[in-house]
């Protein structure tokens, strides 16, 4: 069975870094991911770069993106002239995105979520004119770091907008790394009563270690998309304290453990991993990664 796996890496991953990369090597590892066999990967960012300066070069970027017919490469959009800019790049898909809780949703884009959903539906309108496929990202769904828990009902009614706003697919986000995979099970249950299992997205953060168990409660329920980071890369820069996305290299190892297809090359993608590494001069949370690291120390070297 197929699984998509959607490399958040150049854009989640590095918003949250303190390492200020060259726009080269943010080519670079595009690049590499592409080659490791990666169809969809999110580039950069559109938002404001005081906001999120990590992604201030966002334009270099998406125009210097390699032109491969396989991969799909995307960008976060808040508003239409960011929507302007990706489309000046010749990107072919953006996303949209907004929080399930509303104190989060005030910290991350300034907006209620009531103030949110106008302009997300005139992006998603103008995006769709211009032939453009538009996701859509449902952040703090398992719970919000100024609120706490967060009602289903909350992702529920953000899912159904952002639905009728005819966004393709919808990442439900566990920002800060606090869901379980029995939540995960209610979670995805209840929406995917108002929205099919296609629609549906996995996003989930690893900062209490339950990264991959969700991944796999959310297979159980039918999701066969998710997002993941190079390395384990990311955070949130709203959500204090919270950790990593998923490693992309720990979810294709566990998936093709399973016996599920990707299509991803995943010695190729412990080379990216290993690269993005360097260039940040950090160990970073991939265990696949380091593992892979360290056996390639161990191995005796050729006379």
């Amino acid at each position: 069975m197929q699984i998509q796996v959607v490399e958040v890496g150049p854009r989640d991953g590095l918003q949250n870094e303190k390492e200020l990369l060259s726009t080269s090597d943010k080519i670079r590892l595009i690049e590499m991911l592409a080659e490791a066999g990666l169809q969809r990967v999110e580039a950069s960012s559109f938002v404001n770069p005081r906001w999120i300066p990590q992604l201030a070069d966002a334009g270099e970027v998406c125009k210097s993106l390699p032109r491969d017919s396989r991969v799909t490469y995307s960008a976060l959009v808040p508003n239409l002239k960011g929507l302007e800019r990706a489309r000046e790049c010749g990107l072919t898909e953006v996303a949209v995105f907004m929080s399930a809780s509303e104190t989060h949703n005030l910290k991350n884009i300034n907006k209620s979520m009531a103030e949110t959903f106008p302009i997300l539906r005139e992006v998603a309108r103008e995006a769709l004119a211009l032939g453009m496929r538009v996701r859509g990202y449902v952040s703090t769904v398992f719970g919000c770091p100024y609120e706490g828990h967060v009602p289903v009902e909350n992702s529920r009614r953000v899912t159904e907008e952002l639905v009728s706003m005819g966004v393709y697919e919808i990442s439900i986000g566990d920002t800060i790394g606090v869901a379980t995979p029995l939540q995960v099970h209610e979670v995805f249950a209840t929406l995917v009563k108002d929205v099919t299992t296609e629609r549906l997205a996995g996003h989930f953060h690893d900062t209490r270690g339950t990264g991959l168990a969700n991944v796999t409660a959310a297979l159980d329920e039918g999701i066969r998309v998710f997002d993941s980071s190079i390395g384990g890369l990311g955070g949130c820069p709203y959500a204090p304290g919270a950790s990593g996305n998923i490693s992309t290299e720990d979810l294709v190892y566990m998936l093709h453990g399973m016996g599920y297809e990707t299509r991803i090359d995943l010695e190729k993608l412990t080379e990216a991993g290993a690269y993005i590494q360097k260039l940040l001069g950090r160990v970073l949370p991939s265990k696949v990664l380091q593992a892979s690291l360290a056996q390639k120390q161990e191995q005796p070297k050729q006379t």
